[in-house]
């Protein structure tokens, strides 16, 4: 029979395989809901915790997405509704960022040390640092994102303000640098992978939900790290956009 699973290969896999194929030939398109876990395991004769490990690899694939009570419904892998605009620009009033978003709710400070790629990426092993957490929203779509700003003890020591307000907006870092005598650059990087379960609360994301992250980092002319800065956006209802210019 077509629905028969071929034994004795890990079950949950032979059967996310099959549902994958189905999604993938339109049998399951994008916003219906897959067969219940009892339909599931009357069609290939398995087990029901074999059907559950099966809807699990689907999610981590990036295909399904579960609601409590509800069911697991196949993604919808549409144009992102939120452009987020990653350019800075310049002007004799200071920095602009091309989106820097509505706080959703008050930034939270604290302090800590710099370790993993956030110690890689500004080049400071341990180094005492001050995080700021944003929670952020597009005002037009509602799409939520995660900010982090990172400033290195050995930087706001040299500049007061930035010691007694490391929440301060990174257009306003960027233009107390650069009184301070900086000539900024910026070097972001950007990857993927599926929601944490802290992100997934913070960014209202279900489970298998990917997101992207960018890593920004503030230098000197010289290349020497000041701060960085962390965006977590869901992959599914923002989009980054770069202007490149060549000169």
């Amino acid at each position: 029979m077509p629905g028969d699973i071929v034994r004795p290969s890990a079950m949950y896999k032979q059967l996310a395989d099959r549902l994958a194929e189905a999604i993938a030939a339109g049998e399951y398109g994008p916003g219906s809901m897959l067969p219940s876990e009892t339909q599931l395991m009357e069609r290939y004769q398995v087990s029901r915790p074999t059907v559950r490990s099966a809807i699990a690899e689907l999610r981590s694939m990036g295909l399904v997405e579960s609601q409590h009570g509800k069911g697991s419904f196949v993604r919808t892998h549409g144009l992102p509704a939120a452009v987020i605009k990653r350019t800075i620009s310049r002007s004799s009033k200071g920095f602009a960022l091309g989106w820097p978003g509505e706080e959703a709710e008050l930034p939270a400070v604290t302090r800590g040390e710099a370790t993993g790629i956030t110690a890689t990426l500004l080049d400071r092993d341990e180094a005492d640092v001050f995080i700021t957490d944003r929670l952020l929203k597009d005002p037009a779509t509602g799409a939520r994102a995660t900010h982090r700003t990172v400033i290195p003890f050995d930087v706001a020591e040299q500049l007061p303000t930035l010691a007694k307000h490391p929440d301060a907006e990174p257009a306003d870092i960027y233009t107390a640098l650069t009184a301070a005598g900086h000539t900024l650059s910026w070097t972001e990087t950007v990857t993927a992978r599926n929601a944490l379960p802290d992100e997934r609360a913070d960014l209202d994301l279900t489970d298998g939900s990917p997101i992207l992250i960018t890593y920004r980092v503030t230098t000197t002319e010289d290349g020497r790290p000041l701060i960085l800065e962390e965006l977590r956006v869901s992959a599914d209802t923002a989009q980054l956009a770069f202007h490149i210019t060549v000169k």
